[in-house]
């Protein structure tokens, strides 16, 4: 069920333009079944934050109209570059800026991609607490590890203080614990239905 593609709502229902996912399955069958539906959702750009996999020729042979922007990282757990956010976000808000809608994954959708859709979110002009609500609402595994790195990343890019950042990265911490957000538990748990099938 992390492959779940997941629409990103603004407070009145309205679609943001960023969907998160994660990744295709690995039976060419059941990924085709899944792009498909990925396209019924007028995705017209997928970006990918995986770096142990891709699926650009597939995606390419099957839906060629669909975008594809890999920025593969890896999920390490320590701060993700600058340059993966710039790709990223790039990618992504130029299709929505043309009326497009960005998939945004990585494997199981709960830290390297939310948080790359978040980095979108708050590029597309949207608060912090507001897009981490949004992308809440709309996925409820998220783990967001790297929101801290996304925030620190768009605030150089726009020019805010050091204070400005602190201050949006605290709002975001306190948000994370006033959600009860643990991404190990959320992967421990998604790990467990993977295996148990439940």
């Amino acid at each position: 069920w992390h492959r779940v593609p997941c629409p990103v709502l603004d407070d009145e229902g309205m679609h943001s333009g960023v969907i998160v996912c994660g990744d295709l399955h690995s039976d060419e069958r059941r990924a085709a079944d899944q792009l498909d539906e990925w396209a019924g959702f007028g995705t017209t750009v997928i970006v990918d934050c995986r770096d142990e996999w891709s699926d650009e020729q597939f995606v390419t042979r099957r839906h060629p109209e669909i975008a594809y922007v890999h920025v593969g990282v890896d999920d390490h757990g320590g701060q993700q570059p600058d340059e993966w956010f710039d790709q990223g976000v790039d990618g992504a808000v130029a299709q929505i800026s043309a009326g497009g809608r960005a998939l945004v994954h990585c494997h199981m959708g709960i830290n390297r991609g939310p948080s790359m859709a978040l980095a979108v979110l708050l590029a597309l002009g949207w608060d912090v607490v507001a897009a981490l609500d949004a992308l809440l609402r709309a996925r409820p595994i998220v783990g967001l590890l790297y929101a801290a790195d996304a925030i620190d990343w768009f605030g150089r890019r726009e020019g805010w203080s050091i204070a400005d950042i602190a201050d949006s990265q605290a709002a975001a911490t306190d948000w994370l614990e006033r959600n009860g957000i643990d991404h190990a538990h959320v992967a421990r748990v998604i790990r467990a239905v993977r295996v148990t099938g439940e």
